[in-house]
């Protein structure tokens, strides 16, 4: 399978089963998706195609070197990865290793974000924080159930966990006392609206976690509007400085600034940037998953403007990367040479097995956006995994049991998309959300052709 598009004056080839890209000139362009079918057509046949535009003999030359790439595997690659996916499934379900877990350390919070899905915190009515003891039982059932691995994820999620954050400095001292006793070393990453983002938190913070999340949507008015306190008013004045400081005290790495643009906004590249200029340089916006009712949710006739924002950032970052401003926006990150492994590409991130849901009374959801939907509860860190149906169905989920993805170039980047998002939208953990695969393959687009573009100017 190969996926050929246009951008930014590029003309580019997608290998999809090789992974391989080629920047290609007009008339190997034109013959690739000819030649797919049928690699050994006559230059008569092909020229009969194309006899408008290019001369025989230059057609002869063209083909001659697309045939020559499909004999060094780097076009028309089978796919061989379907035969391997079912072996790969079974020693995941058959020895099912936790690599993750997202602790819910605070079921409540002190912003009322309108689109949040854990309903301000709530999840479902019921708030809470999480005590130490339910914590630490949490970090244990992680290490017993991790088996060989070494390095264990534990990101500390809300609602927003500083409202529990004494809770949160004990868990962090005994998974320490935990990594002397077992040999394992806990990553822990902290999400955080920055309301309660202080001098003690940030040292904390700076010592101890991984990685740093800072919530913000981007221009005030965008953020203000979405992301307003309790009490009404706007959280973008109180947050800004703190994260400038956040992110300068951590040399500009190993945290990102995480938002959300909706309906309001299809303007979203003007929020990307403006968290650059007020000197973000990892930056995450992504698109709102809500009610297709609410008044926010994005609409089949935003697909086009949105399309086009990602063509306006993707210039945008060129250009400014070529200045010598750095700026990486997450949905832009590609890795053309390694990236993940197979059963990555293939499944995910591991929802339900791999990665799992902690709230503050210990039960287990497959992820921190199935918290509170009682038919995805797993079971809880006191007893373990107790249906373990449930891991089974997810553990199975893969682009192969996913129909729309089987003939989608883009099912070795996003490996299916997000589970939650697919179930949300289809009541099917195997479904598609239909805008969020769009927007998806737009990314992806932009993020190979960002690469070529740094890559001829060496940057």
């Amino acid at each position: 399978m190969v996926h050929a598009y246009k951008s930014n004056g590029y003309n580019i080839v997608l290998d999809v089963n090789s992974g391989a890209v080629h920047i290609a000139d007009d008339i190997v362009y034109d013959l690739i998706p000819l030649m797919e079918q049928d690699i050994n057509a006559s230059d008569e046949v092909l020229f009969e195609r194309l006899n408008e535009k290019y001369s025989i003999e230059d057609i002869h030359e063209a083909a001659e070197e697309i045939r020559e790439l499909a004999g060094d595997g780097a076009l028309y690659t089978p796919d061989s990865f379907e035969t391997y996916v079912d072996s790969f499934t079974k020693g995941k379900l058959d020895h099912p290793v936790v690599k993750a877990l997202c602790l819910h350390i605070a079921h409540d919070c002190n912003l009322r974000c309108r689109y949040c899905f854990a309903e301000e915190g709530e999840y479902h009515g019921r708030r809470g924080l999480m005590s130490y003891e339910t914590g630490c039982r949490a970090l244990d059932f992680l290490i017993e159930n991790s088996a060989g691995r070494k390095n264990l994820e534990v990101d500390f999620f809300g609602g927003e966990p500083t409202l529990n954050f004494e809770v949160v400095k004990k868990l962090v001292e005994y998974g320490r006392q935990r990594e002397k006793e077992t040999g394992k070393n806990f990553r822990f990453t902290l999400t955080t609206n920055g309301m309660l983002l202080n001098d003690e938190v940030l040292d904390f913070a700076n010592r101890e976690m991984h990685n740093l999340v800072l919530s913000i949507d981007g221009r005030k008015e965008v953020n203000d509007r979405m992301r307003p306190t309790a009490g009404g008013k706007g959280s973008y004045d109180v947050i800004l400085p703190k994260f400038q400081k956040a992110a300068e005290s951590r040399g500009q790495t190993n945290y990102y600034v995480r938002g959300t643009y909706t309906h309001y906004n299809t303007d979203f590249a003007k929020d990307v940037l403006h968290l650059h200029d007020m000197g973000f340089e990892q930056i995450s916006v992504e698109p709102v998953v809500c009610d297709p009712s609410e008044p926010y949710a994005l609409r089949d006739e935003d697909i086009p403007v949105l399309m086009e924002q990602y063509d306006i950032l993707a210039r945008e970052i060129i250009k400014r990367r070529k200045e010598g401003r750095f700026i990486n926006f997450f949905h832009f990150m590609i890795d053309l040479e390694g990236g993940p492994c197979v059963a990555k590409r293939l499944s995910g991130c591991g929802a339900g097995v791999e990665y799992l849901a902690v709230t503050p009374w210990g039960d287990l959801y497959p992820c921190h956006q199935f918290v509170g939907e009682e038919k995805f509860l797993l079971g809880n860190v006191y007893d373990g995994v107790t249906k373990k149906e449930i891991p089974r169905e997810f553990g199975s989920a893969n682009v192969y049991t996913k129909p729309e993805c089987k003939e989608c170039f883009a099912k070795f980047y996003c490996s299916g998309g997000c589970m939650a998002n697919s179930y949300h939208a289809t009541g099917n953990i195997n479904g598609n959300y239909a805008i969020g695969c769009k927007l998806q393959r737009k990314r992806i687009e932009c993020a190979i052709m960002i690469k070529a573009a740094l890559a001829e100017n060496g940057s």
